[in-house]
């Protein structure tokens, strides 16, 4: 398997994480009943649960530029030492992303965005200019 192939698969993991999380901080605060019910009332999420939220969300909007990225650069036979190294720049500041989000550092968290929109323009490259 490509590490581009790979790397997707640690951002989908990273994903499940992340709803995890969510899903656990919400839990936390309204209680499993609550949020096991049909969620129709179930109020404003608190500073941490809303982060955990917004950053799953926002990793759910990259995954899918993420994933047509690798498929394109597989499909097309792209695979190289750049997209590999767009590849694992996205995952890595993604991570980190997800952790900063988390914690509530918003200027390190756009700055950490920056970086993993920066590993899928490292990715896109060769297929621009292919």
């Amino acid at each position: 398997m490509s590490v581009e192939l790979t790397m997707l698969f640690w951002a989908s993991i990273l994903t499940f994480v992340q709803v995890v999380v969510a899903v656990l901080f919400a839990i936390g605060q309204f209680g499993l009943p609550e949020v096991a019910g049909n969620r129709a009332d179930l109020g404003t999420l608190n500073d941490m649960a809303g982060r955990a939220k917004r950053a799953h969300a926002n990793m759910l909007e990259s995954l899918v530029l993420f994933a047509v990225l690798v498929l394109i650069v597989q499909i097309a036979g792209l695979s190289s030492d750049l997209t590999v190294l767009g590849a694992q720049i996205f995952v890595g500041a993604r991570l980190v992303y997800a952790i900063v989000y988390l914690v509530g550092v918003p200027w390190l968290r756009t700055g950490v965005w920056s970086i993993s929109v920066a590993g899928l323009a490292i990715m896109a490259w060769p297929i621009l200019t292919a």
